[in-house]
């Protein structure tokens, strides 16, 4: 079990092989989806990073629609982002530091926008858009759950009441002056 693990309420991580190099698979996809599709939170990660003190974390993140991840930023210490999707579909949200909607980007495996990369104190989420979509994260170590994440105070804590309310804004959300689909 990782760290990050024994630190959640809910499953949010499957064990990282115990080996020196990993072959991301088609099976290794198929287990990420199946605890996505298992997860109460409807989303689950598959580290590569063998524990929290990495330099690097590198993940499989498998997502299905309705798993609300809340706005956040990564700012200590900064903290770079890379996704990438190997399947399915996300719609990603930039925000302002006061929770305006900047960008909105479809990213979408095969497709001509098939990852993001942010830089560190970006507030940011995605959505699933597909069943069974699988992210290809990255970003530096070590983790630390105190400093993480800055989660976005105008924005529901996972889990209350007002979730469901925003995620369906976000789902929603068409403003064409500011969304780039692929």
């Amino acid at each position: 079990m990782t760290d990050h693990q024994k630190n959640e309420q809910l499953p949010s991580a499957l064990e990282p092989e115990n080996t020196p190099t990993t072959l991301i698979t088609a099976e290794l996809i198929r287990q990420v989806v199946e605890g996505s599709r298992q997860s109460p939170r409807r989303r689950i990660i598959l580290p590569f990073h063998k524990n929290d003190a990495a330099s690097l974390h590198r993940m499989l993140n498998g997502l299905q629609p309705k798993s609300y991840i809340q706005p956040h930023r990564h700012i200590d210490p900064p903290k770079a982002e890379s996704v990438i999707v190997l399947q399915g579909a996300i719609k990603c949200f930039l925000f302002s530091d006061d929770g305006r909607i900047e960008n909105v980007y479809v990213l979408r495996a095969g497709s001509d926008i098939i990852g993001i990369d942010s830089d560190p104190g970006v507030y940011h989420t995605f959505l699933a858009l597909e069943q069974d979509t699988v992210l290809y994260e990255a970003k530096p170590g070590p983790y630390i759950r105190a400093t993480d994440k800055e989660f976005a105070l105008w924005a529901p804590k996972e889990g209350s009441p007002a979730t469901r309310q925003y995620m369906q804004f976000l789902y929603d959300f068409t403003n064409p002056s500011i969304i780039r689909i692929s």
